[in-house]
Protein backbone atom coordinates (compact mmCIF):
# COMPACT_ATOMS: atom_id res chain seq x y z
CA UNK A 1 0.00 0.00 0.00
CA UNK A 2 1.31 3.19 -1.02
CA UNK A 3 1.96 5.82 1.43
CA UNK A 4 -0.76 8.46 1.78
CA UNK A 5 0.22 11.74 0.01
CA UNK A 6 0.86 15.20 2.39
CA UNK A 7 -1.54 17.90 0.60
CA UNK A 8 -1.30 21.45 1.78
CA UNK A 9 -4.72 23.38 1.48
CA UNK A 10 -3.95 27.28 1.80
CA UNK A 11 -6.58 29.94 2.96
CA UNK A 12 -6.69 33.10 2.59
CA UNK A 13 -9.29 35.92 3.87
CA UNK A 14 -12.27 35.76 1.76
CA UNK A 15 -15.70 35.26 2.52
CA UNK A 16 -15.13 31.99 0.10
CA UNK A 17 -12.97 30.72 2.90
CA UNK A 18 -15.98 28.93 4.49
CA UNK A 19 -15.91 26.54 1.20
CA UNK A 20 -12.46 25.57 2.17
CA UNK A 21 -13.83 23.32 4.94
CA UNK A 22 -15.64 21.63 1.79
CA UNK A 23 -12.12 21.26 0.33
CA UNK A 24 -9.74 20.31 3.16
CA UNK A 25 -12.71 17.50 3.82
CA UNK A 26 -12.79 16.13 0.50
CA UNK A 27 -9.04 15.42 0.55
CA UNK A 28 -8.70 14.03 3.98
CA UNK A 29 -11.93 11.64 2.34
CA UNK A 30 -9.89 10.90 -0.24
CA UNK A 31 -7.18 8.91 2.34
CA UNK A 32 -4.67 12.00 2.25
CA UNK A 33 -2.84 13.79 4.88
CA UNK A 34 -4.06 17.86 5.21
CA UNK A 35 -2.14 20.43 6.14
CA UNK A 36 -4.13 23.25 6.43
CA UNK A 37 -1.79 26.84 6.44
CA UNK A 38 -4.32 29.98 6.85
CA UNK A 39 -3.68 33.55 6.81
CA UNK A 40 -4.93 35.74 9.70
CA UNK A 41 -7.17 36.83 7.68
CA UNK A 42 -8.92 33.68 6.96
CA UNK A 43 -9.10 32.59 9.82
CA UNK A 44 -11.67 35.88 10.75
CA UNK A 45 -14.02 34.22 7.91
CA UNK A 46 -13.87 30.64 9.64
CA UNK A 47 -12.61 29.02 12.76
CA UNK A 48 -9.23 27.01 13.62
CA UNK A 49 -11.26 24.83 15.80
CA UNK A 50 -13.28 23.48 12.88
CA UNK A 51 -10.54 23.42 10.18
CA UNK A 52 -8.41 21.46 13.08
CA UNK A 53 -11.51 18.92 13.10
CA UNK A 54 -12.21 18.51 9.86
CA UNK A 55 -8.57 18.29 8.62
CA UNK A 56 -7.46 16.00 12.07
CA UNK A 57 -3.98 17.95 12.03
CA UNK A 58 -3.24 21.45 13.54
CA UNK A 59 -3.72 24.29 11.38
CA UNK A 60 -0.57 26.13 10.60
CA UNK A 61 -0.90 30.22 10.29
CA UNK A 62 2.18 32.05 12.53
CA UNK A 63 5.44 32.23 10.41
CA UNK A 64 7.13 31.58 13.74
CA UNK A 65 5.84 29.19 15.42
CA UNK A 66 8.00 25.93 15.03
CA UNK A 67 11.09 27.74 14.50
CA UNK A 68 13.12 24.95 15.91
CA UNK A 69 11.98 22.56 13.57
CA UNK A 70 12.19 25.36 10.35
CA UNK A 71 8.49 24.80 9.82
CA UNK A 72 8.25 27.88 7.48
CA UNK A 73 10.08 25.54 4.92
CA UNK A 74 9.44 22.14 6.22
CA UNK A 75 5.73 22.35 4.80
CA UNK A 76 6.54 22.65 1.87
CA UNK A 77 9.40 20.51 1.29
CA UNK A 78 6.99 18.15 2.36
CA UNK A 79 3.95 18.91 0.63
CA UNK A 80 3.35 16.90 -2.28
CA UNK A 81 0.41 19.36 -3.65
CA UNK A 82 -0.21 22.96 -2.78
CA UNK A 83 -4.07 23.69 -2.86
CA UNK A 84 -4.98 27.67 -2.55
CA UNK A 85 -8.54 28.42 -1.66
CA UNK A 86 -9.88 30.89 -1.65
CA UNK A 87 -7.46 32.45 -3.52
CA UNK A 88 -8.03 36.62 -2.99
CA UNK A 89 -6.87 39.12 -5.36
CA UNK A 90 -4.00 40.07 -2.81
CA UNK A 91 -2.31 36.36 -2.20
CA UNK A 92 -2.71 36.24 -5.89
CA UNK A 93 -0.68 39.36 -6.43
CA UNK A 94 1.68 38.24 -3.76
CA UNK A 95 1.92 35.00 -5.62
CA UNK A 96 2.93 36.51 -8.66
CA UNK A 97 5.19 39.14 -7.22
CA UNK A 98 7.02 35.80 -5.44
CA UNK A 99 6.64 37.28 -1.70
CA UNK A 100 6.47 35.78 1.39
CA UNK A 101 6.00 37.63 4.47
CA UNK A 102 3.70 34.98 5.64
CA UNK A 103 4.11 31.40 6.32
CA UNK A 104 1.36 30.54 3.09
CA UNK A 105 4.54 32.60 1.26
CA UNK A 106 7.37 31.08 2.76
CA UNK A 107 4.93 27.33 2.19
CA UNK A 108 4.92 27.75 -1.55
CA UNK A 109 7.77 29.51 -2.52
CA UNK A 110 9.82 26.33 -0.39
CA UNK A 111 7.99 23.73 -2.29
CA UNK A 112 8.79 21.90 -5.94
CA UNK A 113 4.84 20.49 -5.75
CA UNK A 114 2.08 21.41 -7.94
CA UNK A 115 0.35 24.49 -7.08
CA UNK A 116 -3.60 24.87 -7.68
CA UNK A 117 -5.22 28.27 -6.95
CA UNK A 118 -9.20 28.77 -6.78
CA UNK A 119 -9.39 32.77 -7.28
CA UNK A 120 -12.56 34.38 -5.13
CA UNK A 121 -12.81 37.99 -5.23
CA UNK A 122 -15.46 40.61 -6.72
CA UNK A 123 -16.11 40.89 -10.35
CA UNK A 124 -14.12 44.33 -10.75
CA UNK A 125 -10.74 43.15 -9.32
CA UNK A 126 -11.32 39.84 -11.09
CA UNK A 127 -11.39 42.22 -14.24
CA UNK A 128 -8.61 44.77 -13.07
CA UNK A 129 -5.93 44.78 -15.03
CA UNK A 130 -3.39 43.90 -12.18
CA UNK A 131 -4.87 40.95 -11.54
CA UNK A 132 -5.15 39.77 -15.30
CA UNK A 133 -1.73 40.07 -15.45
CA UNK A 134 -1.06 38.50 -12.12
CA UNK A 135 -2.96 35.61 -13.21
CA UNK A 136 -1.70 35.29 -16.92
CA UNK A 137 2.01 35.63 -14.72
CA UNK A 138 1.09 32.31 -12.51
CA UNK A 139 -0.35 30.46 -15.45
CA UNK A 140 3.12 31.38 -17.19
CA UNK A 141 4.91 29.21 -14.76
CA UNK A 142 2.57 26.11 -14.61
CA UNK A 143 0.30 27.15 -11.63
CA UNK A 144 -3.16 25.96 -12.69
CA UNK A 145 -6.13 28.29 -11.84
CA UNK A 146 -9.33 26.80 -11.23
CA UNK A 147 -11.92 28.98 -12.00
CA UNK A 148 -13.87 31.47 -11.04
CA UNK A 149 -17.46 30.55 -11.81
CA UNK A 150 -19.73 33.69 -12.64
CA UNK A 151 -23.15 34.03 -10.36
CA UNK A 152 -24.04 35.36 -6.86
CA UNK A 153 -21.38 37.15 -4.69
CA UNK A 154 -21.36 38.75 -1.71
CA UNK A 155 -24.55 41.10 -1.42
CA UNK A 156 -26.49 41.43 -4.17
CA UNK A 157 -23.39 41.69 -6.94
CA UNK A 158 -23.71 39.00 -9.57
CA UNK A 159 -20.70 38.34 -12.02
CA UNK A 160 -17.66 36.96 -12.26
CA UNK A 161 -15.53 36.21 -9.23
CA UNK A 162 -17.27 33.59 -7.28
CA UNK A 163 -14.93 30.69 -6.37
CA UNK A 164 -15.32 27.28 -7.92
CA UNK A 165 -17.24 24.27 -5.89
CA UNK A 166 -15.18 22.53 -3.86
CA UNK A 167 -15.60 19.12 -5.80
CA UNK A 168 -14.22 21.04 -8.76
CA UNK A 169 -11.37 22.15 -6.96
CA UNK A 170 -10.42 18.42 -5.46
CA UNK A 171 -10.97 17.04 -9.19
CA UNK A 172 -8.29 19.37 -10.75
CA UNK A 173 -6.29 19.45 -8.01
CA UNK A 174 -6.08 15.85 -8.21
CA UNK A 175 -5.90 15.45 -11.92
CA UNK A 176 -3.08 18.29 -11.94
CA UNK A 177 -0.81 15.92 -8.87
CA UNK A 178 -1.59 12.87 -11.41
CA UNK A 179 -0.18 14.85 -14.23
CA UNK A 180 3.09 16.15 -12.46
CA UNK A 181 3.62 12.33 -11.53
CA UNK A 182 3.97 11.60 -15.48
CA UNK A 183 6.77 14.41 -15.77
CA UNK A 184 10.21 14.76 -14.30
CA UNK A 185 9.94 18.51 -13.78
CA UNK A 186 8.36 20.06 -11.37
CA UNK A 187 4.60 21.73 -12.04
CA UNK A 188 5.04 25.29 -10.82
CA UNK A 189 9.06 25.47 -11.93
CA UNK A 190 8.40 26.39 -15.89
CA UNK A 191 10.67 28.97 -17.36
CA UNK A 192 8.29 30.48 -19.20
CA UNK A 193 7.36 33.93 -18.52
CA UNK A 194 5.14 34.93 -21.52
CA UNK A 195 1.44 34.04 -21.39
CA UNK A 196 0.71 31.06 -23.55
CA UNK A 197 -1.65 32.63 -25.71
CA UNK A 198 0.47 35.79 -26.07
CA UNK A 199 0.39 37.44 -29.74
CA UNK A 200 -3.12 35.39 -30.25
CA UNK A 201 -6.20 37.46 -31.66
CA UNK A 202 -9.42 35.97 -30.31
CA UNK A 203 -12.95 36.37 -31.45
CA UNK A 204 -15.55 35.24 -29.89
CA UNK A 205 -19.05 34.98 -29.98
CA UNK A 206 -21.58 35.14 -26.53
CA UNK A 207 -25.21 35.25 -25.78
CA UNK A 208 -28.37 34.56 -28.11
CA UNK A 209 -29.10 36.52 -30.48
CA UNK A 210 -33.04 37.59 -31.15
CA UNK A 211 -35.31 37.84 -34.05
CA UNK A 212 -38.11 41.11 -34.07
CA UNK A 213 -41.59 39.96 -34.36
CA UNK A 214 -42.34 43.54 -33.61
CA UNK A 215 -41.72 46.72 -31.13
CA UNK A 216 -42.13 44.63 -28.31
CA UNK A 217 -42.06 40.78 -29.22
CA UNK A 218 -38.96 38.39 -30.24
CA UNK A 219 -38.02 34.81 -31.14
CA UNK A 220 -34.72 34.18 -28.48
CA UNK A 221 -33.43 31.75 -26.99
CA UNK A 222 -32.12 30.97 -22.91
CA UNK A 223 -28.65 31.44 -23.46
CA UNK A 224 -27.49 34.05 -20.95
CA UNK A 225 -23.46 34.45 -22.54
CA UNK A 226 -22.04 33.05 -19.32
CA UNK A 227 -19.85 30.58 -21.83
CA UNK A 228 -18.80 32.71 -24.41
CA UNK A 229 -17.86 35.27 -21.38
CA UNK A 230 -15.74 32.92 -19.03
CA UNK A 231 -13.96 31.96 -22.70
CA UNK A 232 -13.10 35.95 -23.33
CA UNK A 233 -12.18 35.98 -19.82
CA UNK A 234 -10.01 33.25 -19.81
CA UNK A 235 -8.68 34.23 -22.98
CA UNK A 236 -7.75 37.64 -21.52
CA UNK A 237 -6.37 36.70 -18.92
CA UNK A 238 -3.98 33.93 -20.79
CA UNK A 239 -2.56 36.90 -23.20
CA UNK A 240 -4.62 37.08 -25.96
CA UNK A 241 -6.40 39.83 -27.85
CA UNK A 242 -10.10 39.71 -27.30
CA UNK A 243 -13.15 40.65 -29.61
CA UNK A 244 -16.34 39.88 -28.04
CA UNK A 245 -18.95 39.76 -30.53
CA UNK A 246 -21.76 39.44 -27.41
CA UNK A 247 -25.71 38.99 -27.93
CA UNK A 248 -28.15 40.25 -25.28
CA UNK A 249 -25.60 39.33 -22.51
CA UNK A 250 -27.43 38.51 -18.95
CA UNK A 251 -23.95 39.26 -17.28
CA UNK A 252 -21.13 41.59 -17.73
CA UNK A 253 -18.19 41.24 -20.19
CA UNK A 254 -15.08 40.94 -19.07
CA UNK A 255 -12.76 44.47 -18.86
CA UNK A 256 -10.07 43.95 -21.85
CA UNK A 257 -12.14 42.84 -24.75
CA UNK A 258 -12.93 44.91 -27.85
CA UNK A 259 -16.65 44.25 -27.68
CA UNK A 260 -19.24 44.52 -30.70
CA UNK A 261 -22.69 44.63 -29.37
CA UNK A 262 -25.44 42.68 -31.73
CA UNK A 263 -29.03 42.14 -31.85
CA UNK A 264 -29.90 39.54 -34.22
CA UNK A 265 -28.55 36.72 -36.26
CA UNK A 266 -27.61 38.78 -39.43
CA UNK A 267 -25.84 41.12 -37.29
CA UNK A 268 -24.19 38.59 -35.54
CA UNK A 269 -23.15 37.10 -39.01
CA UNK A 270 -22.24 40.65 -40.22
CA UNK A 271 -19.92 41.18 -37.29
CA UNK A 272 -18.29 37.54 -36.94
CA UNK A 273 -17.06 37.51 -40.63
CA UNK A 274 -15.33 41.21 -40.12
CA UNK A 275 -13.89 40.54 -37.14
CA UNK A 276 -12.24 37.10 -38.10
CA UNK A 277 -10.56 39.03 -41.04
CA UNK A 278 -7.34 38.96 -38.83
CA UNK A 279 -8.37 36.19 -35.96
CA UNK A 280 -5.96 33.49 -35.16
CA UNK A 281 -8.95 31.60 -33.70
CA UNK A 282 -12.35 31.73 -33.82
CA UNK A 283 -15.06 30.05 -31.34
CA UNK A 284 -19.00 30.48 -32.00
CA UNK A 285 -20.38 30.07 -29.01
CA UNK A 286 -23.05 32.06 -29.42
CA UNK A 287 -26.52 30.40 -29.96
CA UNK A 288 -27.80 31.74 -32.84
CA UNK A 289 -31.45 31.80 -34.37
CA UNK A 290 -32.01 29.42 -37.23
CA UNK A 291 -35.25 31.33 -38.55
CA UNK A 292 -36.50 34.94 -38.31
CA UNK A 293 -39.70 36.33 -39.25
CA UNK A 294 -40.35 36.74 -43.18
CA UNK A 295 -41.52 40.64 -42.24
CA UNK A 296 -41.41 42.55 -39.00
CA UNK A 297 -44.86 44.58 -37.79
CA UNK A 298 -43.71 48.02 -37.45
CA UNK A 299 -46.25 48.37 -34.49
CA UNK A 300 -47.20 45.92 -31.56
CA UNK A 301 -49.06 42.59 -32.79
CA UNK A 302 -52.75 43.23 -31.25
CA UNK A 303 -54.48 39.60 -30.04
CA UNK A 304 -57.61 41.38 -30.49
CA UNK A 305 -56.61 41.92 -34.50
CA UNK A 306 -55.79 38.63 -34.58
CA UNK A 307 -58.20 36.21 -33.18
CA UNK A 308 -57.60 32.68 -31.23
CA UNK A 309 -54.46 31.95 -33.51
CA UNK A 310 -52.06 34.03 -34.62
CA UNK A 311 -49.32 32.51 -37.57
CA UNK A 312 -46.52 33.27 -38.13
CA UNK A 313 -44.22 33.06 -41.73
CA UNK A 314 -40.16 32.57 -41.02
CA UNK A 315 -37.46 32.29 -43.37
CA UNK A 316 -33.99 30.41 -42.49
CA UNK A 317 -30.95 32.14 -41.33
CA UNK A 318 -27.68 31.75 -42.92
CA UNK A 319 -25.12 29.43 -41.17
CA UNK A 320 -22.66 31.73 -39.50
CA UNK A 321 -20.52 28.96 -38.57
CA UNK A 322 -20.71 27.13 -42.19
CA UNK A 323 -20.07 30.74 -43.93
CA UNK A 324 -16.86 31.34 -41.59
CA UNK A 325 -15.20 28.09 -41.83
CA UNK A 326 -15.88 28.06 -45.69
CA UNK A 327 -14.58 31.60 -46.50
CA UNK A 328 -12.18 31.83 -43.96
CA UNK A 329 -9.67 34.82 -45.26
CA UNK A 330 -6.51 33.27 -43.59
CA UNK A 331 -5.06 30.50 -41.87
CA UNK A 332 -6.94 30.24 -38.61
CA UNK A 333 -8.78 27.78 -36.26
CA UNK A 334 -12.53 28.01 -35.87
CA UNK A 335 -14.19 26.29 -32.92
CA UNK A 336 -17.75 25.82 -32.97
CA UNK A 337 -20.41 24.90 -30.23
CA UNK A 338 -23.33 22.40 -30.47
CA UNK A 339 -26.11 22.17 -27.78
CA UNK A 340 -28.49 19.33 -27.81
CA UNK A 341 -30.80 17.66 -25.88
CA UNK A 342 -30.67 14.31 -26.66
CA UNK A 343 -29.96 12.56 -23.39
CA UNK A 344 -28.01 9.57 -24.59
CA UNK A 345 -24.50 10.02 -24.32
CA UNK A 346 -23.38 7.98 -27.39
CA UNK A 347 -26.22 9.74 -29.66
CA UNK A 348 -25.29 12.96 -28.47
CA UNK A 349 -21.92 12.10 -29.64
CA UNK A 350 -23.25 10.98 -32.77
CA UNK A 351 -25.35 14.41 -33.20
CA UNK A 352 -21.87 16.21 -32.98
CA UNK A 353 -19.55 14.11 -35.32
CA UNK A 354 -22.81 14.68 -38.35
CA UNK A 355 -22.68 18.19 -37.21
CA UNK A 356 -19.05 19.08 -37.48
CA UNK A 357 -19.32 17.17 -41.05
CA UNK A 358 -21.68 19.75 -42.02
CA UNK A 359 -20.08 22.66 -40.70
CA UNK A 360 -16.69 22.40 -41.32
CA UNK A 361 -15.27 23.84 -38.33
CA UNK A 362 -12.19 22.22 -37.05
CA UNK A 363 -13.61 21.85 -32.93
CA UNK A 364 -17.08 20.86 -32.07
CA UNK A 365 -17.80 21.71 -28.45
CA UNK A 366 -20.80 19.62 -27.93
CA UNK A 367 -23.18 20.55 -24.57
CA UNK A 368 -26.33 18.99 -22.91
CA UNK A 369 -28.88 21.27 -22.82
CA UNK A 370 -32.32 21.13 -21.41
CA UNK A 371 -34.64 23.35 -18.31
CA UNK A 372 -31.90 22.96 -15.90
CA UNK A 373 -28.74 22.41 -17.63
CA UNK A 374 -26.54 24.45 -19.98
CA UNK A 375 -28.08 27.62 -20.50
CA UNK A 376 -28.61 29.84 -17.48
CA UNK A 377 -26.28 27.83 -15.52
CA UNK A 378 -23.08 28.97 -13.57
CA UNK A 379 -21.44 24.87 -14.55
CA UNK A 380 -21.01 22.97 -17.86
CA UNK A 381 -20.41 19.54 -19.29
CA UNK A 382 -19.08 19.56 -22.63
CA UNK A 383 -17.28 16.97 -24.98
CA UNK A 384 -14.75 18.49 -27.15
CA UNK A 385 -14.76 16.88 -30.69
CA UNK A 386 -12.17 17.83 -33.71
CA UNK A 387 -13.04 17.28 -37.35
CA UNK A 388 -12.07 13.50 -37.37
CA UNK A 389 -15.06 13.28 -35.01
CA UNK A 390 -12.56 11.86 -32.22
CA UNK A 391 -12.79 13.06 -28.81
CA UNK A 392 -9.94 15.75 -28.02
CA UNK A 393 -11.29 16.56 -24.64
CA UNK A 394 -14.15 16.09 -21.65
CA UNK A 395 -14.50 19.23 -19.40
CA UNK A 396 -16.71 19.33 -16.22
CA UNK A 397 -17.16 22.15 -13.87
CA UNK A 398 -17.29 26.26 -13.70
CA UNK A 399 -17.83 27.23 -17.20
CA UNK A 400 -14.23 29.30 -16.49
CA UNK A 401 -13.10 25.57 -15.78
CA UNK A 402 -14.67 24.33 -19.18
CA UNK A 403 -13.52 27.65 -21.06
CA UNK A 404 -9.53 26.94 -19.81
CA UNK A 405 -9.67 23.10 -20.95
CA UNK A 406 -11.39 24.21 -24.31
CA UNK A 407 -8.29 26.67 -25.19
CA UNK A 408 -6.04 24.63 -23.66
CA UNK A 409 -6.94 21.72 -25.88
CA UNK A 410 -7.49 24.16 -29.32
CA UNK A 411 -4.03 26.05 -29.03
CA UNK A 412 -2.06 22.74 -27.90
CA UNK A 413 -3.03 21.16 -30.75
CA UNK A 414 -3.94 23.90 -33.59
CA UNK A 415 -4.56 21.87 -36.02
CA UNK A 416 -7.05 18.89 -36.48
Amino acid sequence: MSPARTIVVGITGGIAAYKAVGVVRAFVLHGDVVQVVATDAALRFVGKPTLEAISRNPVHTDLYEGVAEVRHVAIGQSADLIVVAPATANSIAKLAAGLADDLLGNTILASTAPLVIAPAMHTEMWNNPATIANIATLRSRGVIVVGPGTGQLTGSDVGAGRMAEPETIVAAALAALEAAGSVAEPAHTASAVEPDLAGMNIVISAGGTREPLDPVRFLGNRSSGKQGIALASAAVSRGASVTLVAAHLEVPPPEGVTLVPVATALELETAMRAAAADADLVIMAAAVADYRPVSVRDAKIKKEDTGDTLTIELVKNPDVLVGLSADRPREQVIVGFAAETETDADALLELGRGKIARKGCDYLVINRVGWSEGFATDGNDVVLIDRSGDIVTRASGTKMLVADRILDAVVTRPSA
